[in-house]
């Protein structure tokens, strides 16, 4: 696909490979990424030789779009987690000294569950049971939704959209890389969807 930015402001989109303007300058190409392996549309401005590459992943989601693992590089890769056999009460002191909303609990050096302030709302509250004799294992979410730091954000926030999840464990070949929550995800998109907008503008204004 190759768009051409016209007098009017907008943006012309068309699948030709060699349109031309009338006045001689191009308005529509591509240039190959020979890193990425794949075409970049490019974005002429009509009536001049000014070019400026909009690269592939800020206009059509794929391959090239932010990934989890960028995230994590952000953040940083650090989680917080608690054993199975250990009580409510003292999941609760975890996350409220650490100031987060969900524990994963681990055993074996394996990840088998998660522990959310909505378990503990849900699952100990209003069924009239006490934090300090309630276990973990009793209330987790056994078997959580996982995603791998190669997916995109647009995956996670598919997969938290469907299950009504707010955290998602990574995991690399099984490996746990960290954990990201709904927060970091829109976070990410918004720097995205900004990052595209800035280019755009200065593009525009340049």
């Amino acid at each position: 696909m190759k768009g051409s930015l016209e007098s009017d402001g907008q943006v012309r989109v068309g699948c030709g490979c060699d349109e031309r303007k009338k006045d001689g300058h191009e308005s529509r190409g591509e240039h190959y990424d020979k890193e990425a392996h794949t075409r970049i549309p490019e974005i002429r401005y009509a009536g001049t030789s000014q070019l400026f590459r909009v690269q592939l992943r800020k206009f059509r989601e794929g391959d090239r779009a932010m990934k989890i693992h960028q995230i994590l590089s952000d953040k940083g890769s650090e989680a917080w987690s608690i054993g199975p056999e250990a009580s409510v009460f003292q999941a609760l002191e975890l996350m409220a000294e650490k100031e987060i909303g969900a524990l994963l609990v681990i055993q074996d050096d394996r990840l088998i569950g998660i522990l959310s302030e909505r378990d503990y709302a849900r699952k100990v509250i209003l069924s009239g049971r006490g934090s300090r004799d309630t276990k973990v294992r009793d209330i987790m979410s056994a078997e959580p939704c996982c995603i791998r730091p190669d997916q995109t954000i647009d995956d996670a926030m598919a997969l938290m959209t469907n299950k009504r999840i707010r955290h998602l464990p990574v995991l690399d070949d099984g490996k746990l890389s960290g954990i990201i929550t709904i927060g970091d995800v829109v976070k990410a998109k918004i720097a995205d969807q900004e990052f595209v907008i800035q280019q755009l503008e200065n593009y525009i204004t340049s």
